[in-house]
């Protein structure tokens, strides 16, 4: 990267509020096939809050890749010496604290591979402007605190775009000469420009309604793409259904009388919350028994949910800045994980949550893109689109819900919403909200907020008497980039007693009432709490339901973790012991698993699958093995080698050993629910590990009969796992079934490669990435052939040739050109470098230093191999 483009550094601690505000917005947008132009309007005036903008300073207007060909102010055009040019920004000297700007530019949607923006997909124009997009579409003071009321008309041939969408309201519409239509909208609510959207194209549309808490009439339109209509039933479901929810669970009404989504192809997120006008991948939206899997459906509950809760938590009450991204984001993780929870298992949901912080957070807060939750500093705003500021952001919110429980949590987000409605606020008002609504100091509990790292609580237990024990925690937590050196974190860790054989215990706390559960609150260093329990022997159960987003560490033998994985009274610990049985195993430092070791999960697993009390879906889970992610994740260096061969071993041994168990889960469960299915499923694919010749037509004659997909692609991928996958006459029949059906083709993708042949790398490079039906340009494609081989194939991926790494580092490369910010997130599966072998580290280092050498790299990519370089 050259001097000259050396990328700039931008600081929390340097905010200052924008001199100028654009208190009125007015917007038009004349579509044609290779270009569109926009006028703008914007009555600007100076902020009263600005020291700066007494002195009427230069105004900066964001702008990138944009064709300026008009410009005036009040009406009286400018001439080139009136304004600047410079590094993506007009630079006016305004004269008077009160004027309109007009400006008339010139854009080119259709080659805008980037996705941000304006530009096309599919034959339609849509947008996704967050987190800096709408700088693409006409000269903004592009920032989220600037909020505007928009005026917006769209212009466009009546044949090819029939729909012309946007924020709020409807206002007028007509026809225009040369076959042309336009539509004006108008939203009544300020809001920033991120928030902004357009469509335009030819879709079809479900239509419903929804009554609201105050009786109002809320109409609903969900649009897809012409022929997909039997696939959004589900979608209009669930969003009447959140819509409910977010009233009963915290009093929040919708406020516009429409509220559409819109489904696209190319789109680089999951979905966006835009005011009244929600864009979303059709990832997202699309669902039936035929297309979509058990998984699939419950993905697009939770993200239709939590777009329409950002109408509160993000759009009625938004960020001050983007250093504040978790103010929004992670708040509304938060409250689409309460809806999940009550929409489906509460402790599988939550099971699943903890899955995403242990194997992605935690190894995220590792490496050297960690950062808290609020980050101090970034190059490129898109990179800190990330699982600390979303899920470790919930995780934080979830801690305040914990410690304030439910009745105190609601009125700290009444008052929330009561102060900051209309505003542009920071994470330290949300904070400052839940204290003064429930008479509580959290000065301390703010270090979540601006430390990084995964804080590791030791835990010892001593007996100093008959029934009198003393439980010790000592909280740590290790440097980080930028951050040496951490206070201590206010950790609260619910907490509860077994006896040896698993039954749970009363107990109290210092003077504590008797209990079978209580919450212990960690706050200093090290820190001790008087236990009373009657029983000779005790084996704690801590941080039930992950009650704080740490690494815990306790001296359990085998014997009690196996207790815990068949007894524990709470469902999480139940499962995490199983977890910590089997992780202690795969990274211990023998090279093998003893017998006795084998035995011991065996039992486990056997008791596991013979309790009929135990809900199908928490065996599923529990006779998993930790993800080779989550094992990376929670160590500072690790022998991959030996990892894979060991958790080889343990995954042949419960094959065999349980393989009548297996084979009776498989042949007598009737798989007439999500839970049993995925059980059956879980069955399948041990079995196949047992004896892949002996079971594969059994997978062979579920493809081929299945009457849903879930259990359609679990035959598809053990089939395509097999190890002559990619040659079966099974995986070229469901791509000839499924061919048109482009998310089912994603599957098809994905399940190809997880093989784990030798071959595999190769076969990706000649047959996936050149077939005609994968697209660099789309983000869904992308994702399932390179994001899911990276960070889902662990042995082919850290092959010790670094095969692996060359494929990643040839599509990041490829696609910095094309889509910046899919590069930059691909680039981050390389940040676990240091915790691997010399000649693993060797290899990265080596295409990283590729990567950072090429011309034209983009910020997005710049940033995170920079610092990965750098660790």
């Amino acid at each position: 990267m050259s001097s000259s483009t050396k990328p700039v550094v931008k600081f929390r601690k340097n905010y200052k509020p924008s001199p100028y505000l654009i208190k009125n917005t007015e917007l038009i947008f004349q579509l044609f096939e290779d270009h569109v132009l926009v006028s703008a309007s914007l009555n600007i005036e100076s902020n009263p809050k600005s020291a700066e903008s007494v002195n009427l300073p230069p105004m900066e207007l964001d702008g990138v890749a944009l064709e300026l060909l008009e410009i005036s102010i009040d009406d009286k055009e400018l001439s080139d010496s009136d304004y600047q040019l410079k590094q993506d920004l007009l630079i006016i000297q305004p004269t008077t604290a009160q004027f309109n700007l007009q400006t008339l530019c010139k854009i080119y949607p259709q080659k805008n591979t980037s996705l941000e923006g304006l530009y096309t997909s599919g034959g339609k124009f849509c947008t996704q402007c967050e987190a800096e997009g709408f700088r693409k579409i006409t000269y903004y003071l592009d920032r989220p605190e600037i909020m505007s009321a928009f005026s917006v008309r769209i212009e466009g041939d009546q044949q090819k775009y029939p729909l012309l969408l946007s924020n709020g309201n409807p206002a007028s519409r007509g026809d225009l000469t040369d076959g042309r239509h336009f539509v004006e909208w108008h939203d009544p609510f300020p809001k920033p420009c991120y928030l902004f959207a357009l469509v335009a194209g030819d879709l079809d549309c479900l239509e419903d309604e929804f009554t609201t808490m105050n009786g109002r009439k809320v109409k609903l339109e969900l649009f897809v793409d012409k022929g997909k209509l039997d696939q959004c039933q589900f979608a209009m479901d669930s969003l009447k259904a959140s819509m409910r929810w977010d009233e009963e669970k915290f009093g929040r009404e919708y406020d516009l009388d429409l509220y559409m989504v819109v489904a696209v192809s190319d789109f680089n997120m999951g979905a966006m919350e835009n005011k009244g006008l929600n864009i979303f991948n059709t990832k997202y939206v699309l669902a039936n028994e035929k297309t979509a899997t058990d998984a699939d459906f419950e993905g697009v509950e939770r993200v239709i949910a939590h777009e329409y809760f950002h109408n509160w938590t993000g759009n009625r009450v938004t960020c001050r800045d983007w250093f504040q991204l978790s103010l929004k984001e992670g708040l509304t993780v938060f409250r689409d994980q309460k809806f999940s929870e009550d929409m489906q298992s509460k402790p599988v949901q939550r099971i699943d949550q903890v899955k995403i912080i242990r194997s992605a957070q935690f190894a995220e807060d590792s490496g050297p893109m960690a950062h808290p939750i609020r980050p101090d500093s970034y190059i490129e705003m898109n990179n800190f689109y990330t699982v600390t500021v979303y899920n470790k952001g919930a995780e934080v919110i979830n801690m305040m819900h914990t410690l304030l429980g439910e009745a105190g949590f609601r009125k700290g987000m009444d008052l929330y919403f009561e102060r900051h409605d209309g505003q542009a606020v920071t994470c330290e008002d949300f904070v400052r909200a839940m204290e003064e609504a429930n008479d509580v100091d959290w000065t301390q509990f703010r270090n979540w907020y601006s430390q990084a790292g995964t804080p590791l609580v030791n835990v010892k237990l001593t007996q100093l008497g008959a029934g009198q024990f003393h439980l010790d925690c000592e909280q740590s937590c290790p440097p980080t980039p930028e951050q040496q050196s951490k206070s201590p974190f206010m950790i609260p860790i619910k907490t509860g007693f077994l006896d040896a054989a698993g039954n749970s215990l009363k107990f109290k706390v210092e003077q504590g009432d008797w209990t079978d559960e209580a919450l212990l609150i960690l706050t200093e260093n090290k820190q001790s709490f008087k236990i009373e329990c009657d029983a000779e022997q005790i084996i704690p159960s801590l941080l039930r339901d992950f009650s704080a987003p740490i690494k815990l560490a306790y001296e359990y033998s085998l014997t009690q973790l196996a207790t815990q994985f068949a007894s524990d009274p709470n469902s999480f610990n139940r499962w995490d012991a199983g977890q910590n049985l089997m992780s202690r195993l795969l990274l211990s430092n023998s090279p093998t698993l003893s017998a006795t070791d084998k035995e011991i999960v065996e039992q486990a697993f056997s008791a596991i699958l013979h309790d009929e009390q135990l809900d199908n879906a928490l065996k599923a889970l529990a006779v998993q093995l930790p993800s080779l992610n989550s094992l990376i994740g929670q160590s500072d260096k690790v022998d991959l080698d030996q990892l894979f061969n060991k958790s080889n071993q343990l995954k042949q041994h419960l094959a065999k050993s349980l393989e009548p168990v297996w084979f009776s889960i498989y042949n007598t469960l009737a798989g007439d629910n999500a839970g049993a299915r995925w059980l059956r499923n879980v069955a399948l694919s041990y079995l196949l590990i047992a004896s892949e010749a002996q079971y594969f037509e059994l997978a062979a004659n579920q493809i081929t009969h299945a009457t849903n997909m879930t259990d359609e692609l679990a035959a598809l991928q053990v089939i395509a796992k097999s190890k002559n996958g990619f040659e079966s006459e099974y995986v070229e029949q469901f791509y000839q079934k499924w061919q048109n059906e482009d998310l089912v083709l994603d599957k098809w993708f994905s399940a190809q490669v997880l093989n784990e042949q030798d071959n595999v790398i190769d076969y990706i490079r000649s047959s996936l990435l050149e077939h005609e039906k994968f697209s660099i340009g789309n983000p869904n494609k992308v994702h399932s052939v390179i994001s899911t081989f990276s960070a889902n194939n662990l042995v082919q991926f850290h092959h010790a040739s670094g095969a692996g790494y060359a494929l990643l580092a040839d599509l990041v490369i490829q696609l910095n050109q094309i889509n910046p910010q899919i590069a930059g997130r691909l680039a981050t599966q390389f940040n676990q470098w240091k915790k691997l072998d010399s000649n693993r580290q060797t290899l990265i280092k080596s295409q990283l230093s590729k990567i950072i050498s090429i011309d034209a790299l983009s910020n997005d990519v710049f940033e995170v191999v920079d610092k990965s370089l750098k660790m």
